[in-house]
């Protein structure tokens, strides 16, 4: 009889160990699978980069390099992960050679590896090393937490490091590190060239962003947008003095709404504030940091899964990237005047645009040709007449607005730089004009979803 008792008593301590156990971990099995394919954290990943990029004070332009090439490498492990459906971009994208193969395709978790290869390659292209291992960390630990196998673990965390180093290379050979030596830009004063503006007065920022290789277009000028009109204060029949005035009084009259809506668009990353004596710099998101916003907003809006999605924002930023290098390249031929200066010297001394005028050339605007590339792309990714309410700027305390798609909100950017009193209504015309076909061949020259 003692032998029973003792034989039950052990089995109840096993029991007792087990449920214990279980109870210790939840009674949880396995969910990894379900964690790393909820597209919410690969838009929560992208803006952990965007808040990093605002943290660092990156120029717009700097900061759609970093955007580009984190997202390819997130879309190649995808691409490479789901063959039958996504197409490599290699061979595609300018210089961009065959990017390895995973050779333990069935051990790697693909989303997993898609968000660190990510990671590394965003942190890597203008940060110092490290910038985003308390992120990277993290996701290591929530793969730990929800039962990724280390074996799993080891691997996708081997071939996102693979891909990562193979953009990285490809990185390295966009003329970018020449541009951080060139020449800067040299003032004077002459009749309709750039100046620097107030407050701070700063030097032009990139002159020499024309010269980085681009991914889908031939060269920067293969879409050179046509000379603005001659500059002409003295004749109140020319074209230009008319484009002066016309942004003169739409500015001096700003109904709330178009108010509303040039601070909506501002994406001045680093806006310096001058009180009496003391100076002190806000910071946002830039252009191309919103529009990555507008991705997240996108894909939640369309219920895209985690494939599409990382699909989205690579499609996007390539279009970003490639319409930035286009305007640039437009700006440091023409080296044109801002409104605030030509009206300041000719017309009314003490006139100030709603906005704060950004540092380098108005032609064109750079923010109407990235907004219109971004449209297409992203149009092209989830599809036309997505409605939504863009919520980006309620961090920065500004109230959203709503779309009836992404066109619509490229539309409406190009009107908010002429609100801003920052760019010319010509400048903002032809440039949303030209983004729009950088987009549409980013859409129609890359195929990636099969």
């Amino acid at each position: 009889m003692s032998r029973v008792l003792s034989i039950s008593f052990k089995l109840w301590l096993v029991m007792f160990i087990g449920v214990t156990l279980c109870i210790l971990s939840s009674c949880k099995k396995p969910d990894y699978e379900k964690v790393f394919n909820n597209p919410a954290l690969y838009s929560n990943t992208v803006y952990e980069l965007n808040s990093v990029v605002m943290g660092n004070n990156f120029t717009p332009v700097v900061a759609s390099r970093s955007y580009a090439y984190a997202t390819i490498a997130g879309y190649e492990v995808v691409a490479a992960g789901n063959p039958k459906k996504f197409q490599s971009l290699a061979g595609q994208l300018n210089d961009l050679q065959a990017l390895p193969k995973p050779f333990n395709k069935n051990e790697i978790n693909y989303p997993y590896a898609a968000l660190l290869a990510f990671c590394k390659v965003g942190e890597a292209v203008t940060f110092p090393a490290g910038s985003l291992k308390y992120y990277t960390d993290s996701l290591h630990t929530l793969a730990q937490t929800h039962g990724m196998p280390d074996k799993m673990i080891a691997a996708s965390e081997a071939y996102a490091g693979i891909i990562a180093n193979a953009i990285m290379a490809w990185s390295k050979k966009d003329h970018y590190a020449q541009t951080r030596s060139a020449s800067k830009f040299s003032i004077n004063d002459s009749a309709g060239r750039w100046t620097p503006t107030p407050p701070a007065y700063a030097e032009a920022a990139e002159p020499h962003w024309g010269e980085i290789r681009t991914m889908v277009m031939h060269n920067a000028r293969e879409y050179s947008a046509p000379p603005p009109p001659q500059f002409n204060v003295t004749d109140k029949s020319s074209t230009y003095y008319q484009e002066v005035m016309l942004i003169k009084n739409a500015g001096d009259h700003l109904t709330p709404e178009q108010s509303w809506m040039a601070d909506f668009w501002d994406d001045n990353p680093q806006k310096l504030n001058v009180a009496g004596h003391v100076q002190f710099v806000t910071k946002k998101f830039s252009p191309p940091g919103h529009w990555l916003s507008i991705v997240g907003i996108g894909v939640k809006q369309t219920k895209a899964d985690f494939d599409t999605t990382v699909c989205a924002y690579a499609k996007t930023a390539i279009a970003l990237f490639d319409a930035f290098i286009e305007s640039w390249a437009a700006k440091y031929v023409y080296k044109t005047v801002r409104p605030e200066t030509v009206i300041d010297k000719y017309i009314d001394p003490e006139w100030r645009p709603h906005l704060q005028t950004p540092p380098f050339p108005e032609y064109t605007c750079g923010h109407c040709t990235i907004s219109a590339a971004a449209a297409e792309a992203l149009t092209s990714a989830l599809g036309d007449h997505v409605q939504y309410t863009d919520t980006s700027e309620l961090e920065f305390g500004v109230k959203s607005r709503s779309y009836t798609s992404f066109r619509n909100a490229a539309d409406e950017t190009a009107l908010s730089r002429f609100y801003g009193g920052i760019h010319f209504q010509n400048s903002c015309t032809v440039s949303h004009k030209y983004g729009k076909i950088v987009g549409d061949s980013v859409a129609i020259k890359l195929t990636m979803k099969k």
